[in-house]
This record gives C-alpha cells, sequence and structure tokens, in this order.
C-alpha cells in the first residue's frame, strides 16, 4: 500500500489509497493563477502541477517587466505524495479553501509572496470531453475564480509590491489531458485544437467565457458565466449562447481587438500586453507538463516579448491582457488566452501554425 497526507483526509472516492488516481498514465492536478495591476502593468502568473502515474510534480512562476518575461521552472520527483505542494523554489498553500490560497517563490534571482482572495464563489465549468476517433484525448474538470491579489514580486533584488487594487484569476483542473512524452501511436492525423478563454474583472462583477471548438467552427464546449462580487452559486447567471467575434493581430495567430456577446450585452477587449504561456510548460518542448526530468531540476528562463517568432508551435499559446469595456462604461480588466493549433475556418487559419 502507498500511503500519504491524503490519506488522513476524508476525500478518498475509491478503495484505493489517495496515491492512486485511476489507471490513465494521462491523469493530472493542478493550480494555476495570473494578476495585474489596474493600470494593466506587471502582470505575473503561475502554475504548478502533480502528475500521480508519472510520478512528476512541476511548477512554474513568470512576471513581465520591461518587456522581458521571466520565467522560472522547476521539476521534481512526486514520490506519491500529492499533499506536498511544494516543488524546487515554488510553493503554494491552501489559506482557506475555495477562497484564499498563497503563491511563494524563492530561487534562481526571483521571489515572491502573493495572497489571493476570491471575489465571488468560483465557478465550475462543463466537463471538458474531447475524443479524436476511438481516442479520449481529454476528459477533465475546472474551476475558475477572479479574486484580489496582494504581496510582492522580486527580480535580482529589485522587489515590487503588488499595486493596491491587483487582481487577476486562478483555476484548478483535474482530470486526464495529453501530459509527459507524447503517445508514439496516436494516429489522429494533423492536430487541430482551438481554445479561447476569457476570466474579466469588471467592478461589480466577474465575466467568464470559454470555447473549444472543431475546426469548421462549431463548438464541442462553450458557456459564459457572470458572477457578481460576493456571490454564491445562487446568484452566478449561466449563458449558453455566447458569441465571440475575434480579431487577429497581423501575421500571428494571437487576439487581436475582439467583441463578446453575452446575455444581451456586448464587451469590447483591447490587448495591451502579452503573455507567453511556454513561460508556465504549455507547449513549452523543454517544461512541457509532465516530463520527467529526473531529480529536482531548476531553471531560469528570460522571453524578449518582442522578438519571438509568433509562427514556432511554442508561442501560439498566448494571454493577451485586454481593457474590456462594457454596455454604459463600464471598463475593467481581464485575459484573452487563446491556442489555435490547425485548422479554424470562422478565423480562415489553415495548415499546422500558418497566420491568415
Amino acid at each position: 500500500m502507498a500511503l500519504s497526507r491524503g490519506d488522513d483526509y476524508p476525500i478518498h472516492q475509491t478503495p484505493d489509497p489517495i496515491a492512486f488516481s485511476g489507471t490513465d498514465r494521462n491523469f493530472y492536478d493542478r493550480y494555476f493563477f495570473n494578476g495585474y495591476a489596474p493600470d494593466g502593468s506587471g502582470f505575473f502568473a503561475a502554475a504548478f502541477g502533480v502528475y500521480p502515474h508519472l510520478d512528476v510534480a512541476d511548477a512554474h512562476f513568470c512576471v513581465v517587466r520591461h518587456g522581458v518575461q521571466h520565467c522560472l521552472h522547476a521539476s521534481r520527483k512526486l514520490g506519491m505524495e500529492r499533499m506536498d505542494l511544494a516543488c524546487g523554489p515554488i510553493r503554494i498553500e491552501v489559506v482557506e479553501p475555495l477562497n484564499s490560497l498563497r503563491v511563494i517563490v524563492d530561487g534562481e534571482g526571483i521571489a515572491a509572496d502573493i495572497l489571493f482572495t476570491g471575489r465571488a464563489f468560483p465557478i465550475a465549468e462543463p466537463r471538458f470531453t474531447w475524443r479524436v476517433g476511438p481516442r479520449t484525448i481529454m476528459d477533465y474538470t475546472r474551476l475558475t475564480q477572479n479574486g484580489h491579489c496582494e504581496g510582492w514580486i522580486a527580480i535580482d533584488g529589485a522587489r515590487a509590491a503588488l499595486a493596491p487594487g491587483s487582481m487577476g484569476t486562478r483555476d484548478r483542473s483535474w482530470g486526464m489531458r495529453p501530459i509527459g512524452a507524447p503517445d508514439p501511436q496516436f494516429a489522429g492525423g494533423v492536430p487541430q485544437f482551438f481554445w479561447q478563454w476569457t476570466p474579466i474583472n469588471m467592478p461589480g462583477r466577474s465575466l467568464f467565457f470559454h470555447l473549444n471548438a472543431h475546426a469548421d467552427g462549431s463548438p464541442w464546449n462553450t458557456r459564459a458565466v457572470v458572477a457578481p462580487n460576493g456571490s454564491g452559486p445562487e446568484g452566478f447567471v449561466e449563458h449558453h449562447g455566447p458569441r465571440m467575434t475575434t480579431g487577429l493581430a497581423p501575421g500571428t495567430r494571437w487576439p487581436a481587438v475582439s467583441l463578446l456577446e453575452v446575455g444581451g450585452e456586448e464587451f469590447r477587449l483591447e490587448p495591451i500586453s502579452r503573455f507567453q504561456m511556454r513561460g508556465l510548460g504549455y507547449t513549452s518542448p523543454r517544461w512541457g507538463h509532465g516530463l520527467d526530468h529526473g531529480g529536482l531540476a531548476v531553471e531560469r528562463e528570460a522571453i524578449d516579448l518582442a522578438a519571438i517568432d509568433p509562427a514556432r508551435a511554442d508561442n501560439l499559446h498566448v494571454q493577451m491582457l485586454c481593457r474590456v469595456t462594457g454596455p454604459d462604461g463600464e471598463s475593467g480588466l481581464g485575459v484573452f488566452e487563446q491556442l489555435a493549433i490547425g485548422d479554424y475556418a470562422p478565423l480562415g487559419l489553415s495548415g499546422l501554425t500558418a497566420a491568415q
């Protein structure tokens, strides 16, 4: 038997110890955070994942300063202990479940201590299940929550407090999606994946939209939710027919000015800065989620945001920090995350990475 700290909590759902999570090698359990100042500066993001069947944990922290995305990556053996939320210089603390969490970083010249506190109860997004032919590629659940951020970040000794009123988003997802080394026998043909996600902080409410779609534009998972400040699930308003009219930056697959229609209201999203998701391991050839680096491995990376190639596959996945204008002059901030791989007819995209 492989007993771990989790076995002392009443959270079991099978007769197995918590160390075992079904039989699918792609099972994962993950944290994500981002945050930004009210003027759109000081963008940061963090991620922490465990991959029980691969016996790997990894974590990442990034902050954007003066056009450079400073990234810290870490990976270690999980040791079948899923309750240890530390990976080298990065750790997560659950202060109050479903409301308050802390991100602590100290390594390779990058340090931070950030407290995230929710603005409302987290939303539960619809279960994501995606199959290509007979193969299940994704099957996972995610909760998402907007919140207030306070604390500080230091880069090479230059410490700066988060600006008053800083906000952001955090999520938790768990289930199955491709992790670790790629499957050498996957016979799905040329890959296609289209994803949009827009957690937005407006003054009195949060707005959440997401879309997963097939190459012809037909959605296989989409929804929008409006969550008033301080509300619980009973106060959420769900919309199952949202519509995003997406612009693309010239020569890229990155979002430009776009319009989101939700429940008869229109929101204009205007990008003001860009964050490369490979800094958190997404699509990264070296620091992809669940890759085995042996024992503890830690590495710092700097991404010059003005110098990267937008057509390179690991640069497709971005979060654009946006100014958002809603009805009657309502104004807020949020991110427009997009990953467009392969064909997508509504935006005139064809091939694996080519722009319009």
